[in-house]
């Protein structure tokens, strides 16, 4: 047997928290044999680092990063936890997957009522990194989006690297946009889903959310690690 950690940001929202635990709740119920445990690499507890040396102890570990692309998190604070033991492996981020891009297909399609118009533009408003890779995983998803719907894609980020949401919002005004929504590719709301609102966008895209196809991503990616 292997114990899936399911490693995400952490927040202080109430709701965001729920989310989170919700899609959890989600990825035990598609593999009902397999031990699933939370942890956090910020805001909450317990820490990744403390639920990878416990539950190492019996059983090999995977940790898979409730996160849509790398970054420090990935990088930093997930490899130094898993790093020290034989047995305990870390799986991709959620973000390149394709069903992604189908929830948030399915966001955007509630946001404008399934009515797309001429001269609308989607920001795709992603959290933000400096690591390269984790433009290249931004950049990939937003493809994977530009696929599915038909308007044009661009990208955003709330912190990090240029260019910042509202500034993407608007220059696809000053280009022609007649309206502009922000796709939040966040998972739950929190700090980040919150900058997307604020981003200035016409409309705005509800965060993924506990949707099933969420819960069979984290489940590929424990699988494949």
């Amino acid at each position: 047997m292997t114990t899936l950690v399911a490693c995400s940001h952490g927040t202080d929202s109430p709701a965001g928290r729920r989310t989170v635990e919700e899609i959890v709740d989600l990825v035990r119920e598609r593999i009902p044999t397999t031990r699933v445990v939370q942890a956090f690499v910020d805001v909450q507890e317990p820490a990744v680092s403390e639920v990878v040396e416990r539950e190492h102890l019996d059983d090999d570990v995977v940790v898979v990063p409730l996160l849509l692309s790398v970054g420090f998190h990935t990088a930093v604070d997930i490899v130094r936890a898993v790093s020290p033991y034989d047995g305990v492996r870390q799986g991709e981020p959620l973000g390149t997957h394709p069903l992604i891009a189908e929830v948030l297909r399915a966001r955007l399609r509630a946001a404008v009522h399934d009515r797309w118009l001429p001269g609308d533009h989607v920001v795709l408003a992603a959290a933000g990194s400096s690591n390269p890779a984790a433009v290249a995983d931004v950049t990939t998803a937003a493809a994977h989006l530009a696929d599915l719907i038909p308007v044009p894609v661009s990208i955003g980020y709330a912190s990090a690297i240029e260019p910042r949401i509202a500034d993407a919002v608007a220059f696809a005004r000053q280009n022609g946009a007649s309206r502009v929504i922000a796709a939040s590719h966040v998972l739950a709301p929190g700090y980040f889903a919150g900058l997307v609102e604020r981003s200035g966008a016409d409309l705005v895209s509800a965060p993924l959310g506990a949707d099933p196809r969420i819960a069979e991503v984290i489940v590929e990616r424990f699988r494949s690690a």
